[in-house]
């Protein structure tokens, strides 16, 4: 797990951040994000009022996400997919280490 990755998680579990702000971080067009929100692939943002708003999860899984796009050449579906198959390991792993292992 990458430095920034224990920060995002840490600092960012109760705040919500605007869809230009993920957009920023992640170094895409407010878009690509729109785009892949149409298509479901983002279970962890939502509407409010019309507005979308995104938790440090799913901030996370927009980096990840783009981060397959752009150095695989990954369609969104698969990016997608491949963010649900790492973030499921993360989930247990911190599981494990909450009993003893690892």
């Amino acid at each position: 797990m990458r430095d920034d990755e224990v920060l995002i998680g840490s600092l960012m579990e109760d705040t919500w951040l605007t869809l230009d702000q993920v957009a920023a971080a992640c170094d895409v067009e407010p878009a690509w994000l729109i785009r892949h929100l149409e298509e479901g692939l983002f279970p962890r943002a939502e509407s409010v009022s019309g507005v979308w708003r995104f938790s440090g999860a799913a901030l996370a899984r927009a980096r990840r996400m783009r981060s397959l796009e752009r150095d695989f050449d990954a369609v969104p579906e698969l990016a997608a997919l491949v963010a649900d198959l790492l973030e499921q390991m993360d989930e247990m792993r911190t599981r494990l280490r909450s009993h003893g292992g690892l």
